[in-house]
């Protein structure tokens, strides 16, 4: 079996508009964010996130946040990094966005377990910021899992999960509220967020 850093290297990716041109069979493509592609390790629990051209420098410092978090069972376990990767766990389950998106319940229980895995890392003295409902995963056996962790460094105050709570408490526990939500609908809300159109606890910034 090839290495994580062999692995790494078989990750081929345009440096225009960071298209992903290659990689080895034994990956499978599970996401693409803002900043890196994740691929799941094949027959393992492992996945390995390899970091676009342009924001390598993201990979040492999520690599280090990941490594202040180790030990708290919120949060991947980390194995191995590199100048453009990180080894971590598999989680397997729903995003909270997947759960809107596809009318699964979210319980005040998961939202309070989300508070704690927060709580926890600022303890560690973190400043868990860039909170959305993409990063926050709940497992088969409903636990809350969080990744991208990447931002929980920076020093600004970050209401993004303030924000979020407002609307679960505010809306989404209303029996009027859907608790299905298409794709179309959260992005045009993001839309009108970002220009502003939106009052903050409405945010689908936050919801995407």
């Amino acid at each position: 079996m090839k290495t994580y850093q062999e692995l790494a290297n078989t990750v081929i990716i345009s440096t225009k508009k960071n298209r992903l041109l290659d990689y080895d069979d034994s990956l499978e493509l599970v996401g693409t964010g803002r900043s890196a592609f994740a691929f799941r390790i094949k027959y393992s629990n492992k996945a390995i996130k390899i970091f676009f051209p342009d924001f390598i420098h993201v990979a040492k410092e999520e690599a280090e946040i990941y490594n202040t978090l180790q030990n708290i069972s919120y949060f991947p376990t980390i194995y191995e990094s590199g100048q453009n990767y990180i080894v971590m766990d598999f989680i397997e389950g729903r995003t909270l966005y997947d759960c809107i998106n596809h009318g699964v319940s979210i319980t005040t229980d998961h939202i309070n377990e989300i508070d704690a895995a927060l709580l926890t890392a600022s303890n560690r003295g973190l400043n868990p910021s860039d909170i959305h409902l993409r990063n926050i995963i709940i497992t088969p056996n409903q636990e809350i899992k969080l990744i991208d962790v990447a931002r929980f460094r920076q020093t600004k105050d970050c209401t993004q999960w303030h924000d979020l709570k407002l609307v679960y408490h505010q809306l989404y526990l209303k029996r009027f509220f859907p608790k299905k939500i298409p794709t179309t609908m959260l992005n045009i809300m993001a839309f009108l967020y970002k220009k502003h159109l939106l009052p903050s606890y409405l945010s689908s910034s936050k919801i995407g």
